[in-house]
């Protein structure tokens, strides 16, 4: 009994110590994978620190240099006549003659006869006017004759209070105002005989032709279009700042004591360059209300003739570059345009290869050049390339343009012992 008692202690013991290490062992592997991983990381080497390198950024550079600089005013305008008419008749008739100069284009001196109206009619009319007058004073003289002898009469007889019917003098009135009336029925006619010939008020050109021989017309009918090609005026647009630089006024006038200043035109025709002198003689009196821009009038005498450019005339609708010089800056500092960031800003290439950002005093600009009157110094770089993150003291690298296409493109010995690449 006691062994079996014994026998069954056993066999639970040996269960349970069974059971224990089923148990126990996954947790035990677990824990030895976890000590191993420990471990192996412990006794791998630790990785070496780099120190982190801020490259600078290569940027192209220049020089500004300290110069005296004479301003330029860049503008544009149209060539006008000064003097541009309408031809049209005054009186009714049929042309009889039309002058071959009044053709599109072709030249003309003053007084020429552009038109001719038959004048038949009106020479009637002068006949008949002259015919009247000579009526108006045969009876005018003999009035004068009776009004005198009555005078004469009266006086031989003694009479007193003698009325002005007695001495005829309404009559020799009415005789005075029936010539004068006859007179001025002469001239008028005589005036019409005139308006007969159509005269050219002025040298010039003729833009257009209207009317041909054997036209009936009538008061007001137009007969073409001419101007004068004596001067002529280009309006250029000028805005506040140009008139600054110009030292012009509104309303300005020029005077022999105050000349306006010079401007060179230019304008390309049939495919070559060619340029005019011409000056400014006045401004406007008022701002034009749609652009903001006050005109100035930039003359030019005979522009076909002794002010053509090796014959090529300043013609009549002709759209023109202007430039006028305007006022010198003493002291000033040029940079290329390209140096110029935002309105008033540039960015300088310090000597310890850093970047400075500053502002300057902008006193003129084009395409190419930017003129300075404070905020640069002669012989300091500015940058000229564009920079993206810009920040003040960044770190930078002056190249100049050789360095930055091969950083670019690449070895160029490499590809030139490569011809192949070339090729492909």
């Amino acid at each position: 009994m006691a062994a079996a008692d014994g026998k069954k202690k056993r066999f639970r013991l040996g269960l349970f110590i069974k059971r224990l290490i089923f148990i126990a062992l996954p947790v035990l592997v677990i824990f030895g994978g976890i000590a191993g991983f420990v471990a192996m990381g412990a006794l791998k080497p630790q990785p070496e620190e780099k120190e982190e390198i801020v490259e600078a950024l290569p940027v192209l550079t220049a020089v500004a240099s300290a110069e005296p600089v004479q301003l330029t005013i860049q503008t544009q305008g149209e060539v006008m006549p000064r003097s541009e008419v309408v031809l049209a008749a005054q009186i009714r008739g049929r042309v009889s003659y039309v002058s071959p100069d009044l053709l599109p284009g072709r030249h003309f001196n003053k007084g020429d006869v552009l038109v001719r109206i038959e004048p038949r009619e009106f020479q009637l009319r002068v006949v008949q006017a002259e015919a009247s007058v000579a009526q108006a004073r045969t009876a005018y003289i003999r009035e004068v004759s009776e009004a005198e002898t009555a005078r004469v009469d009266s006086e031989v007889l003694g009479l007193k209070n003698v009325s002005d019917l007695t001495l005829r003098q309404p009559q020799l009135a009415e005789a005075q105002a029936r010539l004068a009336s006859a007179e001025a029925s002469l001239d008028e006619a005589k005036l019409q005989l005139s308006r007969t010939v159509i005269r050219a008020p002025f040298a010039g050109r003729v833009r257009s032709k209207d009317i041909d021989i054997g036209a009936i017309i009538s008061p007001g009918t137009q007969l073409g279009q001419i101007y004068a090609s004596a001067v002529v005026d280009i309006p250029i647009p000028l805005s506040d700042s140009d008139l600054e630089t110009l030292g012009l006024g509104i309303g300005f006038v020029e005077t022999s004591h105050n000349p306006g200043p010079e401007v060179e035109l230019s304008a390309t025709i049939a495919g070559a360059y060619h340029t005019w002198t011409g000056r400014i003689t006045r401004t406007a009196s008022d701002f034009d209300s749609a652009t903001r821009v006050l005109f100035a009038y930039v003359e030019v005498d005979d522009p076909y003739g002794k002010s053509s450019d090796n014959g090529i005339p300043l013609a009549v609708g002709l759209y023109v570059n202007a430039a006028i010089e305007g006022r010198a800056l003493e002291g000033s500092v040029i940079l290329p345009r390209t140096a110029l960031r935002g309105t008033d800003e540039v960015y300088i290439a310090r000597s310890d290869d850093t970047l400075e950002i500053r502002k300057v005093e902008v006193a003129f600009s084009d395409r190419e050049r930017l003129v300075t009157t404070g905020g640069v110094s002669a012989g300091e770089n500015v940058i000229i390339s564009p920079i993206k993150g810009v920040a003040e003291g960044m770190k930078i690298n002056a190249v100049d343009r050789l360095d930055i296409a091969v950083a670019v493109s690449g070895n160029p010995d490499e590809d030139a012992s490569h011809p192949e690449k070339e090729q492909r």
